[in-house]
């Protein structure tokens, strides 16, 4: 994929926040999970944890972080997809849950980590 498009972009910084969180210690277990009501980019796990990470990127921050685009809409939408998978994968029913936020704001920008963003 090009990384000169919006989707290309969005697919590096995928990458990087799964190389980024693997440091940190977290396993990946999927990427880009995909189901009738959305798509998990990254889960992960932190030893009994399972994790679900929202990864946002955008250029600029002129009209705000890209953390902020995770509005309650998006929250619903993630959450009914984690439990959609956890329906489909039983197995990991057992492990708790968080939902994570991972953004990128720009070239050369720190990474923006937030570990419990909603519940």
């Amino acid at each position: 994929m090009n990384k000169d498009t919006p989707q290309g972009r969005g697919k590096e910084a995928e990458q990087q926040a799964c190389k980024f969180l693997q440091k940190q210690g977290l396993r990946l277990l999927e990427q880009n999970y995909s189901c009738r009501l959305g798509e998990l980019d990254l889960i992960m796990q932190e030893s009994s944890t399972l994790v679900f990470v929202e990864v946002k990127y955008r250029h600029s921050t002129q009209y705000g972080q890209a953390s902020e685009t995770v509005d309650l809409r998006k929250q619903r939408k993630i959450i009914l997809t984690a439990q959609y998978f956890l329906h489909q994968h039983p197995h990991y029913s057992e492990l708790a849950c968080r939902f994570d936020v991972l953004s990128f704001n720009g070239a050369g920008q720190p990474i923006e980590w937030l570990p419990n963003a909603f519940y």
